[in-house]
């Protein structure tokens, strides 16, 4: 993928340099002058829908035409990613952008994504924690990790689905631990969960928001975050990385567009967004979702945060042997 990664990252640079014709800036400066299609992977409900309809909603009050959030979950994601993939190009399709799509690119080792998709800005990132059954007789990392070596093949790891980003996470754990875990999909964290507290499956690697009641209430044992730095929602964990040097796992929300958009449209839409996660209450409700909201990125700082997040997932895919589900 490493094509994949010097081309997207060609393609935001160019973006941000490439003059623009006349007509493009012509129609940038009546930009929006229809409604704009938000188009989401992930059910309703989500954090992924939730975030869409925040910034939405901003937009909508900022620029004046309606911003209409579209859920089209199913496939991982490529139902709605495949679809803006083939949009015009002309603003009015945007596409939530999330985690799934650098890991999807990983699995399929296909450079789409990246070639049609234009990066316009990151939202926040969301911090995994890796939590246990509190049966299991760890209380640290470490523990974790000589246990586990101790009962090579005997430890179940939940996670939300085959090749998601809890399943991900568990992976780039089992590789740079060097433990061998069984792992157990899920279809989605809330029977994962169930079977986690239940004692059928006895580690997880889950996104905080729907892991941090369970963790509060004393039903789950939490042992680490999955950031490179520590969460405001669970500032007593040490993050990962701390342990096993490299480790970085996180899911992450932003939006993209057709490639090809003009650079002004992607401009103004990258100029409503970075406005709208400073704004207070917008930056608190993402807090409360369990997210880490990002600083304010451009185009290219944000495609080359994918890019990187690619290439991650794409060494963790190698070394696992993990397959598409």
């Amino acid at each position: 993928m490493r094509f994949a990664r010097r081309r997207f990252l060609q393609m935001a640079g160019a973006a941000a340099l490439a003059p623009a014709a006349p007509w493009v800036a012509r129609a940038a400066e009546t930009y929006p002058a229809r409604p704009v299609h938000m188009i989401v992977g992930q059910a309703s409900g989500s954090s992924s829908d939730i975030t869409a309809r925040l910034i939405a909603q901003w937009l909508t009050e900022h620029l004046g035409q309606q911003f209409i959030v579209e859920d089209r979950p199913g496939a991982g994601g490529n139902i709605a990613t495949e679809a803006v993939m083939h949009a015009a190009p002309d603003g009015y399709t945007m596409l939530l952008v999330n985690a799934q799509n650098s890991i999807n690119a990983a699995l399929y080792g296909k450079s789409d994504f990246v070639e049609l998709i234009a990066p316009v800005g990151g939202i926040f990132r969301v911090p995994l924690v890796m939590e246990v059954n509190p049966d299991v007789p760890a209380k640290t990392v470490q523990e974790f990790i000589a246990y586990a070596k101790a009962n090579p093949g005997k430890i179940n790891m939940a996670s939300a689905g085959q090749g998601g980003p809890q399943h991900l996470a568990g992976e780039l754990f089992k590789v740079l631990a060097g433990v061998d875990l069984v792992h157990v999909p899920y279809r989605g964290s809330t029977p994962a969960l169930t079977d986690l507290l239940g004692g059928q499956v006895q580690v997880m690697f889950d996104v905080t928001p729907s892991s941090l009641p369970h963790i509060r209430a004393g039903n789950l044992r939490a042992l680490a975050i999955t950031t490179a730095t520590p969460s405001d929602v669970l500032p007593e964990l040490k993050p990962l990385g701390e342990i096993l040097p490299g480790y970085e796992a996180s899911a992450w929300i932003g939006f993209g567009v057709p490639a090809k958009t003009p650079r002004e449209v992607i401009d103004v839409l990258n100029k409503q967004i970075n406005a709208a996660i400073v704004e207070p209450k917008i930056k608190q409700r993402l807090t409360d979702l369990g997210g880490m909201v990002l600083p304010p990125t451009t185009p290219a700082e944000f495609g080359k945060m994918i890019a990187d997040d690619i290439e991650k997932w794409t060494k963790v895919v190698k070394a696992s042997g993990i397959k598409p589900g």
